[in-house]
C-alpha cells in the first residue's frame, strides 16, 4: 500500500529525459516535440525545480509484457516491425500510416519511453516519493488495445492507472480536460468498477474522435464508471469552470479515489488550430488551483499529472502546462515570461514566442455563448441523472 515509507509531503517531481522527445511524427506533424521540450525549457528558466522539494526525475523502465496487459499482441508487433523498418509506409489495419499517426524509426522505443515515463510519475506517487508527479510527455489518451489513434501510439495514461490498481490502489479516479474525448482510456476501463474516467471535451458531433456522449456511463457491472461532458463549440471558461465546480468537483469527491491521474490537454485553447473552445491561460490557472485543491480533499494528495493535447507550440503549451507544474510546486510566476527563453523559443521554432503569462480577452459572440451554456446545462443535468447518483452524489 501507499505511504508504507514517510510521504514525501510537498515535493513535486516533473519526469523528463531528452529521449523522451523521440517520439516525433515528423516535420509538419502537430504534435511536435518541441512543444515539450520548451515546457520543461520554460520550468528550468524560471527556477522551478530546486532539487530538494521540487526534483527532475529520468523515466524508469517499462517492458513489452506490461505494454501487453493492455494492448494485443499483434498491434504490438505491427508497431515493432514498422519501427524497425523504415521502408514501410502504412499499417491501416492498425492504424499506421500518413495521416494522424505516421510510422517513423523508432516508434516502438520512443511510444515505450513516454510509458515508462508515465508509469513513473505513478510509481513516485503511490510509493511516497511524490506528492505530485508530471510527465509532460504523456497524456497519449486515443491509443487503443488494438490500434493507434489520434496521434497516439501506446495509451501511456492507462499505463499509469493500470500500475496504480497492480500495486494495491482501490479507486483511481482518470481526469481528462483535453479538448478532445478520452476515448482510449475510455475504452480500456469501461468495465472497471475501481476506475471512474471523466471527461470534459468538445461534443463529438464536431470533433475527433466522435465520442463522449453523456450516455456512456460504464459498461455492465461497472455501471457510473464513466462520466462525460460534451462542449459546444465556443465555450468559454467561465462556463466550463462552472461545469467543473458543479458537477466533477462533487463527482469526484465522493468516488474519493487513493490517486488523482490527470490529463492535462490544453487544445481546449481559444486560439488552438486543431479545435473550437474558447479558454484562456487565466482559466488553466483557475482550473490548476482547482484540481490540486480536489487532489487534496479527495485523494489524500495523490495527483499524478500527464501533458496532452495542444498545437499552440509556442504561445500556448510551454505557459500553460508550467502554469500547472507551478500550482502542483506551490509557487508563483512572475508577469513576464523570461527573455531568455523567447529567444530560445525563437531560435528552436521562427515563431515570435509570448512575453507574459497572461491572455488578453476573448470575444465569443452572443448566440454561441449562449448555446454554449445550454449545452453545457445539459450535460450537466444528464450527469446529476445518470452518473452521481451512483456514486452518493446528488
Amino acid at each position: 500500500m501507499a505511504g508504507e515509507g514517510p510521504r514525501a509531503v510537498g515535493r513535486v517531481a516533473l519526469v523528463w529525459d531528452d529521449e523522451l522527445g523521440s517520439y516525433d511524427f515528423g516535420h509538419g506533424h502537430p504534435l511536435a516535440p518541441v512543444r515539450v521540450e520548451l515546457t520543461v525549457a520554460l520550468i528550468r528558466e524560471l527556477g522551478l525545480i530546486d532539487g530538494r522539494r521540487t526534483i527532475e526525475v529520468t523515466p524508469g523502465s517499462y517492458d513489452t509484457d506490461e505494454l501487453l496487459r493492455l494492448h494485443r499482441p499483434d498491434f504490438v508487433a505491427a508497431v515493432q516491425r514498422v519501427s524497425a523498418d523504415p521502408s514501410v509506409r502504412a499499417d491501416w489495419a492498425h492504424g499506421l500510416g500518413p495521416g494522424d499517426n505516421p510510422i517513423f524509426p523508432g516508434m516502438h522505443e520512443a511510444s515505450m519511453d513516454v510509458c515508462a515515463a508515465s508509469k513513473e510519475a505513478a510509481r513516485l506517487v503511490w510509493e511516497g516519493e511524490a506528492d505530485h508527479a508530471f510527465n509532460p510527455a504523456g497524456g497519449l489518451h486515443h491509443a487503443m488495445p488494438d490500434r493507434a489513434a489520434g496521434f497516439c501510439v501506446y495509451n501511456d495514461p492507462a499505463v499509469a492507472v493500470d500500475w496504480l490498481l497492480e500495486h494495491g490502489a482501490q479507486r483511481v479516479c482518470y481526469l481528462d480536460v483535453d479538448v478532445h474525448h478520452g476515448d482510449g482510456v475510455q475504452e480500456m476501463f469501461y468495465d472497471e468498477r475501481r476506475v471512474l474516467t471523466v471527461s470534459l471535451h468538445e461534443s463529438g458531433r464536431y470533433l475527433f474522435p466522435g465520442t463522449g456522449d453523456v450516455s456512456e456511463t460504464g459498461g455492465q457491472g461497472a455501471e457510473g464508471s464513466a462520466a462525460n461532458v460534451p462542449l459546444h463549440p465556443g465555450t468559454t471558461g467561465d462556463t466550463w469552470l462552472e461545469v467543473f465546480d458543479e458537477v466533477i468537483t462533487p463527482l469526484i469527491s465522493s468516488f474519493a479515489p487513493d490517486v488523482l491521474v490527470t490529463q492535462l490537454g490544453c487544445d481546449t485553447h481559444a486560439t488552438d488550430p486543431l479545435a473550437h473552445l474558447a479558454l484562456t491561460l487565466e482559466d488553466f490557472r483557475a482550473l490548476a488551483t482547482r484540481i490540486h485543491r480536489l487532489a487534496h480533499e479527495a485523494a489524500d494528495g495523490r495527483w499524478v499529472a500527464l501533458g496532452g493535447g495542444g498545437y499552440q507550440l509556442v504561445q500556448v503549451v510551454p505557459r500553460a502546462w508550467t502554469v500547472f507544474f507551478a500550482e502542483m510546486a506551490g509557487l508563483p510566476l512572475p508577469e513576464d515570461v523570461p527573455e531568455t527563453w523567447q529567444r530560445l523559443a525563437t531560435q528552436r521554432t521562427g515563431q515570435r514566442a509570448p512575453t507574459s503569462f497572461r491572455d488578453g480577452p476573448v470575444t465569443v459572440p452572443d448566440g454561441v455563448r449562449e448555446r454554449s451554456r445550454e449545452a453545457a446545462r445539459e450535460a450537466a443535468d444528464a450527469l446529476r441523472r445518470l452518473v452521481l447518483p451512483r456514486h452518493g452524489a446528488g
